[in-house]
Order: structure tokens, then C-alpha cells, then sequence
């Protein structure tokens, strides 16, 4: 048996309840693994709330890291006894053991501690797409300028770590003067209250009228509209995903009006499809990590029985960084 967070119907934090579920052995392709923590992420409010809505009862979380206790036949790249962190679907990261798919179970390096695993899977992934697989025409260039929201967030301080590593001007917005600071500090090259500012017209000074090639946009429905005036021509806005809520709905006319541009929703998971390309990416990340170029930063820990309140803090954007489950 093993303690695990399950709702039966979407909902608020309120929904998640600690349950006891029996773990089987793995068939083939599959791993049983028992964890060592376990990684919060904002997917993991959408498929709550039904935003993304799932078949129900659904266990929850979509990141871990741990050791792999036993492998299915078919499985070659783990072994009982590796030390091993994802991000995968089907979710059911919330708990202390679990049988699950293989293909994106990755060995995680001796030098990476397993807090720092469960934290960075799902969002340094995500910021390796986005800087590396998901760029403008024309591609991002040393000394380029790009709009970062929500860089103070998880995801957001992984970004202005490496894109400054990779030369790239990161503009990042935050809502606060601290986590403005905290961006800064991490390699943002400049920072914005969108409190306070009018990110557009900040963008615009910064850019010196031109705009930026692509801008990062996981707010949605509250930054969705400015964030394609942020662009120049041929400009790319990536969405991500929808903290404030969805986009509302776009006359395509637009795009052209505003100087031909581009929009993409993309989502970690088509990038990590195959097992080869999830190795790719994360060695990618692992080595980012591992030379000290990324530094992953985990604020906030809560016990797992402690999830509902972990919940009701990143919703309420009180979080910053990364925040983890303990077990």
C-alpha cells in the first residue's frame, strides 16, 4: 500500500484527498517507483479544476523523482536500484510509490540531489523547448531581446538562467518589486512590475521601438493581448499555459494587422513523445544544471498531506521558484 492524493470530481484544493492504494508490478514498458519527493506544477491546477478536464478518479501530479524499485519486460535504459526523476503522463506523481510508463523516466545524475530532481523535471524541460525548440523565424541570436512572463515563477527562473547563459536579453514581467528582484538577480537582463508598469510601453523603451523577436506567455488571459503588441514584425508569441485563465478567442485578422505574426500554444508533452527525444532534452537540462549554469531554486516544501494549502499558494501566486511535496 501507499498513501496518494486523489479527487473524485474537479474542483478546488478541497477535492484532494489522502487516500491508501495498492501498487502492483510493472507489466511491460512500465517501472514501479518509490519516491523521494515529489514536484508541484500549475498543470496540476488545470487538470484539478478542469481546466484541462480528465476522467475521474484521477490521482494527481505530474513530476517525481525516486528509485526505481522494479522494470517490466522490454524495459532497457533503468534498472532496479537507479535513481530516477520525470515528467510524464498519465498524472499520479502525488504519492509515495507508483507503477507508471517507462519512456520518460529519466536516470538522474549523482551530482543532482533528489529535492532538485523532482523540481526541475517538468519545468527545466519546459524551458529547454521553449529557448531551444520554440523560436522565432530566423531563430534567437546572441544579444537578442525576448519578453519572459512570470520570471520570477519556476519555470520563468530556469529561463533567465539560461537564456542568459545562452547570450539572449531577457525582459522579464513579475508582480511584485521582490520577485522582480529575484529575476534580476537570476539573469534577467531587465525586469518589469506589470503592477505598476505598463509592460508594453517598458518593453518598447527597453527595445529602443523595435519590440522582441518572441515573448513566453504562461499568464494567458490577462497578458495575452499586450504581450502581441511587445512584438516586431514576423514576431512569435509562444502560450504556454493559462495562470490567469484562458485567452479569449482572436480574429486571425489581427495578427496580420499587427505586423504578420505568429502564435503557438505548445505543451511539454508533444516535445517528450518519444523516449529519445526525452533523453536528448533532459541531458540537455542535466548538463545546464550540472555546470552550474541553471541553479534550480526550491522555496517552498510542503508534507504531502500538506498539498491542499500548497495548492491555495500558487494559485494565489504567493509561491516563487519551485515548490515540492515531501514524503
Amino acid at each position: 500500500m501507499t498513501r496518494a492524493i486523489r479527487i473524485e470530481q474537479h474542483g478546488g484544493p478541497e477535492q484532494m484527498k489522502l487516500i491508501d492504494v495498492s501498487v502492483g508490478d510493472p507489466g511491460p514498458g512500465e517501472i514501479r517507483i518509490r519516491h523521494k519527493a515529489v514536484g508541484l506544477n500549475f498543470i496540476d491546477v488545470y487538470q484539478r479544476s478542469g481546466l484541462y478536464p480528465m476522467p475521474m478518479p484521477l490521482n494527481l501530479g505530474m513530476e517525481a523523482s525516486g528509485i526505481v524499485e522494479a522494470v517490466g519486460s522490454g524495459v532497457t535504459h533503468l534498472k532496479a536500484g537507479d535513481r530516477a526523476a520525470y515528467a510524464s503522463h498519465p498524472p499520479g506523481s502525488y504519492c509515495e510509490a507508483r507503477v507508471m510508463p517507462a519512456k520518460n523516466v529519466c536516470k538522474l545524475p549523482d551530482a543532482i540531489d533528489f529535492d532538485t530532481g523532482a523540481a526541475m523535471m517538468l519545468k527545466g524541460l519546459t524551458a529547454q523547448y521553449l529557448l531551444k525548440r520554440t523560436q522565432p523565424q530566423g531563430g534567437l541570436k546572441e544579444g537578442d531581446f525576448l519578453v519572459f512572463h512570470a520570471a520570477a515563477g519556476g519555470v520563468g527562473l530556469i529561463a533567465c538562467q539560461w537564456a542568459r547563459a545562452m547570450g539572449l536579453k531577457l525582459i522579464g514581467t513579475a508582480g511584485s518589486q521582490a520577485k522582480c528582484a529575484l529575476a534580476k538577480e537570476n539573469g534577467a537582463a531587465h525586469v518589469i512590475d506589470y503592477t505598476k508598469e505598463d509592460f508594453v510601453a517598458r518593453v518598447k523603451e527597453i527595445t529602443g521601438g523595435k519590440g522582441v523577436k518572441v515573448v513566453y506567455d504562461s499568464v494567458g488571459k490577462d497578458t495575452f493581448d499586450k504581450s502581441l503588441d511587445c512584438l516586431q514584425p514576423f514576431g512569435l508569441l509562444a502560450s504556454f499555459g493559462a495562470a490567469s485563465g484562458p485567452p479569449a478567442p482572436m480574429n486571425v485578422g489581427t495578427l496580420a494587422a499587427k505586423g504578420s505574426l505568429f502564435v503557438t500554444r505548445q505543451t511539454l508533452f508533444t516535445h517528450i513523445a518519444t523516449r529519445e527525444r526525452n533523453q536528448e532534452m533532459a541531458d540537455d537540462l542535466f548538463a545546464a544544471v550540472t555546470s552550474g549554469k541553471v541553479k534550480i531554486h526550491i522555496d517552498q516544501r510542503y508534507p504531502l498531506e500538506q498539498v491542499q494549502q500548497a495548492h491555495q499558494d500558487l494559485e494565489a501566486r504567493k509561491t516563487t521558484g519551485c515548490t515540492i511535496l515531501t514524503l
